[in-house]
């Protein structure tokens, strides 16, 4: 049985759900199989898409009340984030009405040279892992899920044993929708446990996965795709640190706005984004440390999710903390709760973060940061340029710091999937433009993004189709 607890009383929430068992999943796969061909021939996907959209709008207060007690994460936030899901679904409705994903690129015969058509086609059935930071955005009706079915792939989800119950009513809204909406079969279905996950990756009917969460926890899955009889892709969104460079400039016009803006981003849902920014490179001058420092302190943390990421928080700010090259530069106000997490923030030089880049460029999950200080923009840009991969990059810069800002800039784009100007890498807009991706370990797809209308291709693979007859195109 799997059991959720209140992160804010460490109480159970809820009723403890039963693991799926193998034989379940077996059956959920192949039902999922057997609807896979009228759900991508349907003309009525978008509508269907639409319908749940409208569900999980209907349901939202049920939806909240109980992802509340489960992730202790607030109602004005999960009220957005239900939003955010059903906007998602309505997202992928336009794209599939829209039909522009589907277009043939056509190439006539000339001479030796073959007719051809290239277009796109769905994987089949695809496995889902739930996130548990967004137990709307990136779960059982997260944006994997949306494009997935716009794709014209079933979804089979992994629910994420840190909100069960809120799982089991998202995936109730959503087979009610699909089946109010006339859909024929069962593109849809949900399941929990570690051991039905590892089940579900090796069904031989199943075509891709998607998966949202540790770095660790996604190299194993990875593993076990690659492993497989017949290996299957795997869409991973693991970890990164973001780093956020301040040029001279920004750091001597905005030190107060900056400090404030760095301290709201890293400790924004008690740091449990994927895009919180892990490490601050900032000049090395005493005004900019000490507004870094007044902001983190005035920082309050927050419950974390459940207890084994509370803890794997709390040992990874041990590990800060006796690094030897490190020093607390602040500590803020702690959450609430047994798992409430303490912001922390920590400061090194240039020289010393680059001896160690492997330890000090690793994510720590929660309201946990590093600032660097640079001499020189010339000795920051070898060191930026080493950094593993990140879903974004950040830049402060002023007018005056345009020279350096051009020579940052590449390194930014070489690292991460997204580069933010002025701004702070919390907060993804769903839209068509957005690339929420990166290189290894921040995704292992650098090439896709999780997030925006984009996201349907990694469902889809080209076929080319070589001198066919008009009878059987």
């Amino acid at each position: 049985m799997i059991q959720a607890y209140n992160p804010r009383t460490g109480e159970p929430a809820g009723n403890p759900v039963p693991e799926t068992t193998e034989a379940e999943v077996d059956t959920l796969v192949r039902r999922a199989a057997e609807a896979a061909g009228e759900w991508v021939a349907s003309e009525r996907r978008a509508e269907a898409l639409e319908a749940i959209a409208d569900a999980l709008d209907d349901h939202a207060e049920d939806l909240v009340a109980i992802a509340d007690t489960e992730t202790a994460l607030g109602t004005e936030r999960l009220t957005g984030e239900v939003a955010r899901a059903s906007g998602q679904f309505r997202l992928f409705a336009g794209v599939v009405r829209n039909g522009e994903y589907r277009k043939v690129v056509h190439t006539e015969a000339v001479g030796p040279a073959p007719d051809l058509r290239r277009a796109l086609r769905p994987l089949g059935p695809v496995a889902v892992f739930a996130a548990s930071n967004f137990p709307f955005a990136f779960s059982v009706a997260g944006g994997d899920t949306a494009s997935a079915l716009a794709a014209g792939c079933p979804v089979i989800v992994k629910a994420h044993e840190g909100h069960p119950g809120t799982s089991e009513l998202s995936a109730a809204i959503i087979a009610g929708a699909l089946e109010a909406a006339g859909v024929a079969g069962n593109p849809f279905g949900l399941i929990h446990g570690v051991d039905a996950g590892l089940a579900l990756l090796r069904h031989p009917l199943i075509t891709a996965a998607g998966f949202t969460g540790s770095i660790p926890g996604g190299l194993a899955l990875q593993r076990v795709c690659a492993e497989r009889p017949v290996p299957i892709p795997f869409f991973g969104e693991m970890g990164a640190v973001n780093p956020v460079v301040v040029l001279p400039g920004a750091a001597s016009g905005r030190p107060r706005e900056i400090a404030d803006g760095y301290a709201g981003s890293l400790t924004l849902g008690a740091g449990q984004f994927c895009t919180n920014p892990g490490l601050l490179f900032v000049p090395d001058e005493a005004e900019i440390l000490s507004a870094v420092s007044a902001a983190a302190g005035n920082a309050s943390g927050g419950p974390m999710l459940t207890e084994r990421i509370f803890r794997g928080y709390e040992s990874a700010v041990a590990e800060a903390a006796a690094h030897p090259g490190l020093s607390e530069l602040a500590s803020g106000q702690p959450g609430e709760g047994p798992w409430g997490a303490t912001p922390r923030v920590y400061t090194t030089s240039l020289k010393e973060f680059a001896a160690d880049v492997p330890v000090l460029a690793r994510e720590r999950f929660g309201p946990a940061g590093i600032v660097v200080t640079y001499p020189s923009v010339d000795e920051l840009l070898p060191v930026l340029a080493g950094l593993p991969g990140n879903l974004v990059g950040t830049l402060h810069a002023a007018e005056s710091d345009l020279g350096d800002a051009r020579r940052l800039v590449p390194v930014l784009e070489w690292i991460a999937g997204r580069v933010v100007y002025n701004g702070w890498p919390t907060g993804v807009a769903v839209v068509p433009a957005q690339q929420h991706g990166g290189p290894y370990p921040a995704t292992t797809s650098a090439e896709h993004t999780s997030v925006g209308s984009a996201a349907i291709n990694r469902w889809l693979v080209p076929v080319a189709y070589q001198n066919f007859p008009a009878g059987l195109l």
